[in-house]
């Protein structure tokens, strides 16, 4: 049944692919020419009559993949030929060129078992939504519509082609998909798709995680509202069945004097729904995540007042762990995984920054996720106290920042320690911690050094380590008094380097070894050779 072939003007432009529009109007054109239909379809035209930009263009046609490949030998690639479809590529642009045709019978509720060729009537009425089964001639300039997808877009409507419960029966990812639809489209879904989506939600689990991933954090983040998204996962029974564990944030009780927004639920839908656009998807997994391990660590007692006390000790250590299982079920990226984690474990220690030593805020600020762990934390504090003292004070400290490294590399080093004779081992590791601490702090290099040598073990009486020290007229000798020292130790072979041109008149003793550098009567002088020492040092640098 045709609804509707009326003349249409669109525009089907592009924000981020230029010639988009010139490049499929272009393949169109070839195909009509040869004898065959052929129309833009589906997500492009949806958009187009929605005054939005469009992603890209594919094309429907009668020409069967053979014939595509024929009318573009050097352009066209068979990605989906068994399902009809041709990649056609123009200019570095990829255009899919798919077939008419209807499907067979859905075994597993995502793929079709068999396909074939059919009318472009047929092909819109295999298609899931009436909004999304739409054609479009840009040659003609006519709008054709087989299943009253203008009608239903006009009203706002989000409806399935023919019967719903067929339709998810068939794909049941159809189910994310209509949810994504409706949320950013700000649509209604049809009231007899509605009741078939909820009918079906359970077998939701026979999709891949990895798709429900996709359709879940891409609704979450081009939802007009996200809460509504989340809202309508939840009424739908789908939630329940992809992610458990956060529908248990429904009803798990907070403290009114920090939560005055209700429960957990509410707490992440106001988050969501705070976060600026473009929605980063870290970000956003960050905010589903962070309070999850807040239903398993809930403690229910009473105030001196007798009002109930919420509490949910440890919840971020806890919810730290379930966003790592959580992730890996999703089969999320390990990138993803750690930076999400990460920030759900820190997310509670922002109360603890003023009061941390300075060594500690740098290692805090100096995480890789710290800025999305700062908005993470801007976001927590505006859904519930609106205090954002805490996420002032640590802007700052941030700031003073800007011209150097919050973490920079380290002075003394593992590869230098063992130089010095230090034994491998946990032991080193924690001499390693305590110096860059130190550092942190403020503790100048030369001041390092000086310390890690003198603690340092050295070699033995029989093999002692050998170090030099270069006194140079550019190379203040600022470890003075560790050569001295060293000069008496037992397990230390010492020699100073003096360059030419710096004046050195002490007497001599024999407990201290000087090479002096001399010139040739024009001046030239033969550089140090450094290869015998285990270590030397250039003021406050080191030689290995």
């Amino acid at each position: 049944m045709l609804y509707l072939c009326a003349m249409k003007t669109l525009t089907f432009e592009s924000t981020t692919t230029p010639h988009l529009d010139l490049h499929a109007k272009a393949i169109v054109s070839r195909l009509q020419a040869a004898g065959f239909t052929a129309y833009y379809a589906g997500g492009c035209v949806r958009d187009a009559l929605r005054g939005a930009p469009v992603k890209d263009i594919d094309i429907a046609t009668s020409a069967t993949p053979d014939e595509v490949a024929a009318l573009f030998p050097a352009q066209s690639i068979g990605v989906g030929k068994s399902f009809g479809v041709m990649l056609v590529v123009i200019e570095g642009l990829s255009f899919d060129v798919a077939t008419f045709r209807t499907d067979g019978g859905y075994q597993d509720g995502r793929h079709p078992e068999s396909i074939q060729f059919d009318s472009a009537e047929h092909d819109a009425q295999r298609r899931d939504f009436t909004v999304n089964a739409l054609f479009y001639d840009p040659l003609a300039e006519q709008l054709i519509d087989f299943v009253g997808g203008e009608e239903d877009l006009a009203k706002g409507v989000l409806r399935t082609v023919g019967d719903p419960l067929r339709r998810f029966q068939e794909d049941r990812l159809r189910m994310l998909r209509a949810i994504r639809f409706a949320t950013v489209c700000g649509w209604t879904i049809a009231p007899e798709t509605w009741t078939a989506l909820c009918h079906e939600a359970p077998a939701i689990s026979c999709v891949s995680m990895e798709r429900i991933h996709t359709e879940f954090i891409r609704t979450l983040c081009e939802a007009r509202v996200p809460s509504e998204a989340m809202n309508a996962f939840y009424a739908s029974g789908l939630l329940a069945h992809f992610f458990p564990e956060v529908a248990l944030l429904k009803g798990c009780l907070q403290d009114p004097v920090w939560h005055p927004e209700g429960d957990v639920w509410q707490h992440t839908l106001r988050m969501l729904d705070a976060i600026p656009l473009p929605r980063d998807p870290l970000l956003v997994w960050s905010v589903v995540l962070h309070d999850i391990g807040k239903p398993k660590t809930l403690e229910v007692s009473t105030k001196p007042d007798g009002s109930p006390w919420y509490r949910t000790p440890g919840h971020a250590h806890v919810g730290a762990f379930m966003a790592e299982a959580i992730l890996t079920r999703f089969k999320a990226s390990r990138a993803t995984l750690q930076a999400v984690s990460t920030a759900v474990k820190h997310h509670m220690h922002f109360i603890e920054f003023p009061k941390m030593r300075t060594s500690t805020q740098r290692r805090f600020l100096g995480r890789e996720t710290i800025a999305m762990e700062l908005e993470l934390h801007r976001l927590d504090c505006l859904s519930s106290h609106s205090n954002l003292n805490l996420y002032e004070a640590v802007k700052a400290a941030l700031a003073t920042y800007a011209n150097e490294a919050v973490l920079p590399p380290a002075v003394i080093t593992g590869k230098l320690l063992l130089k010095l004779g230090y034994t491998a081992g946990p032991k080193l590791g924690h001499r390693l911690k305590d110096f860059y601490t130190r550092q942190l702090e403020g503790a100048t290099a030369a001041a390092l050094l000086r310390a890690a040598l003198l603690s340092a073990p050295g070699g033995t009486r029989k093999h002692p380590k050998r170090i030099a020290f270069v006194y140079g007229p550019e190379k203040p000798f600022l470890l003075r008094d560790v050569w001295e020292q060293l000069c008496q130790h037992p397990h230390w072979e010492v020699t100073l380097l003096v360059e030419a041109g710096v004046p050195w008149d002490e007497p001599y003793r024999p407990d201290r070894k000087i090479l002096r550098q001399v010139g040739d009567c024009a001046g030239n002088v033969e550089p140090f050779d450094y290869a015998g020492y285990d270590y030397v040092c250039v003021g406050e640098t080191p030689i290995l």
